[in-house]
């Protein structure tokens, strides 16, 4: 199974490199398709360490992108969702905590795209690495969003998963999201699995979260994602006529085109175009 892992960082310098340089090291190549670093406007050396990796030319599929303004972690996830190749995402939160060894080992867990078993398999970090206040308010939010959600996840907050593109493409978009995707997953039909995995100490920067603003956010987010749990239906079709005919999948408006190919004989002049130029 081919993955595409998706690294949001911001101000990461000292973190990132060394975390795509494991990355490489421990995910085995014939897994690893790519590795997509999202800067969400660092301003830090966060992407000269990526583009010095990708100008040296040891990591093959190594990508960086980099917003233009500060957008937040859901956002620089989506953003190299969209631009990934693969069916399959892997997640890992950029400042190094996450270990890439345990990718692997949620990748066995995954059912292959479009198959029966679990969509999304969440991280569990058992052994948490943080300080006591952040472990305790971690253990609160869990209780309390698992109390209003239901969703028995008990550690939503874990950066590293892997998961369907298409399922996550397919979700309605909010800042924050990335704290309730195993809950998004359950409510639009999909299996989700939760698996241990080991917790590391941040190495350089600072935590980019303080107990207060994340809770202030946290309430504010579940009350939305507690309305549409509710009101979100996905009936099963159980018969369609005539057989054969496939729904269009909506990530397949997020592909690029192919440019079109020019005539035997040379162009016969300019077909309506799009915004870019592009003949259509």
């Amino acid at each position: 199974m081919r993955i595409s892992v998706i690294i949001p960082a911001l101000n990461e310098a000292g973190n990132i490199g060394r975390l795509v340089t494991e990355t490489y090291a421990h995910v085995p190549a014939s897994m690893l398709a790519e590795v997509i670093v999202v800067d969400d406007a660092s301003e830090d050396a966060t992407g000269q360490e990526v583009k010095a990796l990708i100008a040296f030319g040891a990591h093959p599929g190594l990508r960086y992108l980099r917003h233009s303004v500060r957008s937040g972690q859901s956002c620089a996830l989506r953003t190299g969702i969209l631009a990934a190749t693969s069916p399959v995402i892997a997640t890992m939160d950029g400042d190094g905590q996450n270990d890439p060894r345990d990718i692997p080992k949620l990748i066995e867990k995954l059912a292959a795209p479009g198959t029966r078993g679990p969509a999304l398999v969440n991280g569990w970090r058992t052994e948490r690495r943080d300080t006591g206040s952040k472990r305790f308010a971690s253990k609160a939010a869990n209780w309390i969003r698992d109390t209003v959600l239901r969703d028995d996840c008990p550690d939503t907050g874990c950066g590293i998963k892997v998961y369907w593109r298409e399922v996550f493409l397919r979700l309605p978009f909010f800042t924050s999201m990335h704290r309730y995707l195993p809950a998004m997953f359950q409510t639009y039909g999909h299996e989700v699995a939760y698996v241990p995995v080991n917790d590391r100490a941040r190495i350089a920067g600072q935590s980019k979260y303080n107990n207060l603003s994340r809770a202030l956010v946290g309430i504010y987010d579940l009350v939305g994602v507690s309305w549409l749990r509710r009101r979100t239906k996905v009936p099963a079709v159980v018969e369609a006529a005539p057989e054969g005919h496939h729904v269009a999948d909506i990530a397949s408006r997020f592909r690029p085109r192919d440019p079109p190919s020019p005539p035997a004989n040379g162009p016969r002049g300019a077909g309506p175009k799009s915004n870019s130029g592009e003949v259509r």
